[in-house]
């Protein structure tokens, strides 16, 4: 069975309950499942390879002994079982202080709630994830990521605003051109499924990890932090199936909430990879963490201050980021001079339209930049559609072999029809407007309907972030002016 056709199966059970309300209770619902069985298949293995392992969980609460018998529990006696007894538990675990694990368990289940409210309908829900899936089998953990890419396809048609995947062409380029090694602590404060931890955790381990010593530095030193509990819930499990066998450093908190002069220098890491929120706006009292000069309620903005603060000298960063952070006046202006002032903002990729979609038609930006020394020039780097392609969508999306021509180009810089170079002294011209256009390529008059609709669709989103942009600058005037 495909993982489409599983996922689906199960969703479309689980419509038939009553107590499961929309797709992102039923996406919730199954997501818990999912890390209890993996967490299962997982501690097989442990228990294979060390005979003094005892599992966090109590035993009557492990999948094994309550899930995995497709004759076991059903009805009301499973309904009462897993709401007095497993969540109740697990919310409450309290585990040894050199138990890790629990910890990590405890902090999963402190936000999952069970929706459904028919027994019957959850043996045939568990039945289904026991039957569909091993994952101590290379091939099934390998396809989690295919599930991934269905729960969040899923999640966008729930109208949960934020949860954008990240295309794996996007998060792999980012990570090959900022080269995380060994011995880096790389950090995603916005890090929803783990995507770009995920990757890093690959490129380390396929060109910097040599021992079982180099494997337990490389685990300790992977970090993020997600605001929502879904997303949080997700990464947590995807670090588990890449091996990361204790990810008590996947936080479930809001990055931006803690002043930023609390952030010591210990807080500081060699590497950020990131897609932060943008468009959105952040609670009051948030921008109120920041100095005075970059305060503002929207995120990317907030995000792209907290990134360079916490980068230590010499450190890298690559960063998404929407055409309204390169354009934007205001206090965008002080972050954006603020950013190439204490690091060399040296390369930006300007994306096409299409890439994020069908999340939004927002276009978008990969800013790289290294801590420490300010900015001289910058180098843009215009990406092309593949030749044939007029947009990307969900058969045709963007692939990793697209990149070639930026990383054969990326150590040997020249000027070509995709690529041109700014020179700070222009930049501080524009007032640091970082939207500058290809030189190389003249106007041109469009006619296609598909790249005229995907442009006007972009616009579309452009204006609804700049009208919330508005809301929250009109409403900070507002606010100044009844104080005074």
């Amino acid at each position: 069975m495909s993982i489409s056709t599983l996922i689906k199966s199960i969703q479309d059970i689980m419509r038939k309950d009553t107590g499961v309300d929309g797709d992102a209770q039923r996406i919730g619902q199954l997501v818990w499942m999912f890390f209890l069985k993996i967490f299962d298949d997982r501690e097989k293995e442990y228990e294979l390879l060390d005979e003094k392992y005892r599992s966090p969980i109590p035993s009557r609460l492990r999948w094994r002994n309550w899930a995995a018998n497709a004759e076991g529990m059903t009805g009301e006696e499973l309904m009462d079982f897993v709401n007095n007894d497993l969540f109740r538990k697990l919310k409450s675990l309290t585990p040894a202080q050199d138990d890790p694990r629990g910890f990590v368990i405890r902090n999963v289940f402190e936000d999952a709630y069970n929706y459904m409210k028919s027994g019957h309908l959850m043996r045939q829900v568990i039945n289904k994830i026991e039957e569909g899936i091993n994952f101590n089998k290379a091939a099934d953990r390998h396809l989690f990521g295919d599930i991934y890419e269905q729960i969040l396809k899923d999640l966008q048609s729930a109208g949960n605003a934020g949860e954008y995947y990240t295309p794996r062409a996007v998060t792999q380029f980012m990570v090959d051109m900022v080269d995380p090694k060994l011995g880096d602590r790389v950090l995603d404060p916005a890090c929803g499924t783990g995507g770009f931890l995920t990757c890093t955790i690959e490129h380390v381990r396929k060109h910097y990890v040599k021992t079982v010593e180099d494997e337990q530095q490389l685990q300790g030193n992977i970090i993020g932090v997600e605001k929502k509990p879904l997303p949080h819930l997700l990464c947590t499990t995807n670090m588990i199936l890449h091996g990361l066998d204790v990810p008590i450093n996947i936080r479930h908190d809001n990055t931006l909430a803690r002043p930023l002069r609390d952030y010591t220098p210990a807080s500081r890491v060699e590497v950020i990879l990131t897609n932060p929120p943008f468009g959105g706006m952040e609670e009051d009292g948030i921008e109120a963490n920041f100095p005075a000069t970059f305060r503002t309620k929207e995120t990317a903005d907030l995000f792209l201050v907290l990134i360079a603060h916490l980068l230590k000298d010499g450190g890298r960063a690559a960063v998404v980021l929407p055409d309204g952070t390169l354009f934007g006046e205001g206090i965008k202006t002080r972050i954006k001079e603020h950013l190439l002032q204490t690091c060399n903002l040296h390369t930006i990729v300007r994306l096409p339209n299409g890439v994020f979609s069908p999340y939004t038609g927002i276009k978008t930006n990969l800013l790289f930049f290294t801590k420490g020394t300010p900015t001289q020039e910058i180098w843009y780097y215009e990406h092309p559609y593949p030749a044939g392609a007029k947009s990307y969508n969900k058969t045709k999306p963007m692939r990793i072999e697209e990149f070639a021509p930026e990383k054969t180009w990326w150590d040997n810089r020249v000027e070509n029809e995709y690529a041109w170079r700014v020179p700070i002294a222009d930049i501080k011209a524009r007032n640091y407007n970082l939207d500058c256009k290809n030189p190389h390529i003249g106007e041109q008059e469009i006619h296609d309907p598909d790249v005229l609709l995907a442009q006007y669709n972009a616009m579309q989103n452009d204006i609804i972030a700049l009208r919330g942009q508005l809301k929250g600058i009109l409403g900070e005037a507002l606010q100044r002016g009844v104080k005074a």
